[in-house]
């Protein structure tokens, strides 16, 4: 009995308890009440795609809108062929086709909250990856009208996630607020990324944990991640974010 006790407290301390933290505090900030009234233009991050010729790669988390952007944030991949003059945006979504290609401004703002670089990959390195990017995004298993579930996926950063554990040479996890990045598609249990790096065992998505050089140690419950990041020294809190150097 004492462990069970236990185990509730620990699942209380990790992830119940910054969870409703980051909910209050969520609450008492001045937030748009409906879609329509939120921001969607550019943030300004990324320069004009004619500037430079090199080809370029990004991944944007921008934390979402209503009660779930106190815990939950939504990704984006953006991509810029070598000499080209514009930016590729891939986003999935919940409604109509799920994939929507250009629907926002490469580094918009994601209801009137700003985005941050998860990675970015420039030069000949972005020209090898592109295409392998194009590859994995035609593959996605979920991409027709249906094909979203907002928890505990698969939603916008299940179609992210794949995205990097299929192209493992980008390098990246998303942060632990992306809710529903943990989710394996077509009900897969176990996924060792191509170069070996890192280990996911996950039940749906809803119970699991992450291992290896990219994701350090993590556990997520209910789509909510804790971890520790020892290549980049770092906490995952669930709800708040990496905190760390």
């Amino acid at each position: 009995m004492k462990s069970v006790k236990r185990l509730f407290l620990a699942i209380f301390v990790v992830y119940l308890a910054p969870t409703f933290a980051s909910a209050g505090l969520w609450a008492m900030k001045d937030r748009p009440a409906r879609w329509s009234e939120a921001r969607w233009t550019s943030a300004g991050i990324l320069p004009e795609a004619s500037a430079g010729e090199d080809a370029a790669v990004y991944i944007f988390s921008a934390m979402t809108g209503g009660l779930k952007g106190a815990v939950a944030s939504h990704a984006w991949i953006v991509t810029k062929e070598k000499g080209a003059n514009s930016y590729t945006r891939y986003d999935k979504v919940g409604w109509g086709t799920p994939i929507r290609r250009n629907h926002r401004p490469p580094d918009a703002y994601w209801y009137s909250n700003p985005p941050e670089i998860v990675t970015s990959v420039t030069g000949v390195q972005a020209e090898l990856l592109i295409p392998k990017i194009e590859e994995a995004i035609a593959a996605y298993p979920y991409a027709e009208p249906g094909g979203y579930t907002i928890w505990p996926g698969p939603n916008s950063n299940t179609f992210v996630a794949h995205v990097l554990r299929s192209v493992p040479e980008l390098d990246a996890v998303l942060p632990p607020h992306a809710v529903g990045r943990d989710y394996l598609p077509d009900g897969e249990f176990v996924h060792l990324d191509g170069d070996w790096k890192d280990l996911h065992v996950t039940l749906r998505g809803l119970i699991g944990f992450s291992a290896g050089l990219r994701s350090g140690f993590e556990v997520h419950f209910l789509g909510l991640v804790a971890g520790l990041d020892f290549t980049n020294p770092g906490i995952k809190v669930p709800a708040v974010g990496r905190i760390g150097i």
